[in-house]
């Protein structure tokens, strides 16, 4: 995947003054946008049997939807071992969904995830979009101390649904 092209940034731009800092990743941890690197083994089995969104997901569906999407990826150093993924679908100029956020049980609490999805749209912020969105049952305050809030007029947004 190639870097996102350099744009300038301002007070309306998730680039802006306002974009909250993303804290660090902890120590012996990386951050990647590289697909290659996604361990789609792994992350299917997260999402399918372990998550409230993508449960009993099929393999086939799963596969689609990351080929269709930026992918990312948090790593221990060491080992190489993914530890936490996501996926972006953007049109990459105005508008993007933040997907399939998951963090290893054995990592959760140790400030992956934060710093994970800060990273995710630090990474992003180049483009100049002007929303990037997601939904979340149960994760509001990690979002939040990276600037996501509540939709503004949430009655404006419609939703179809195929299932």
């Amino acid at each position: 995947m190639s870097d996102a092209p350099d744009l300038p940034e301002g007070p309306d731009l998730p680039g802006g003054p306002d974009l909250p800092e993303s804290p660090d990743l902890p120590e012996g941890y990386e951050f990647s946008a590289d697909p290659a690197r996604v361990d789609v083994d792994r992350v299917h089995g997260w999402l399918s049997s372990d998550t409230y969104w993508a449960h009993g997901r099929p393999r086939e569906q799963h596969e689609r939807a990351m080929a269709s999407s930026l992918n990312f990826g948090v790593y221990a150093a060491a080992s190489g071992e993914q530890v936490a993924y996501a996926r972006v679908v953007t049109d990459r100029a105005l508008f993007a969904w933040l997907a399939d956020v998951y963090v290893d049980p054995s990592v959760r609490g140790k400030g992956v995830g934060t710093a994970f999805v800060g990273r995710i749209r630090d990474h992003l912020a180049p483009l100049g979009l002007r929303r990037l969105l997601l939904a979340t049952e149960d994760a509001h305050e990690v979002y939040a101390r990276l600037g996501f809030r509540p939709l503004d007029r949430p009655e404006m947004y419609m939703a179809h649904s195929f299932e």
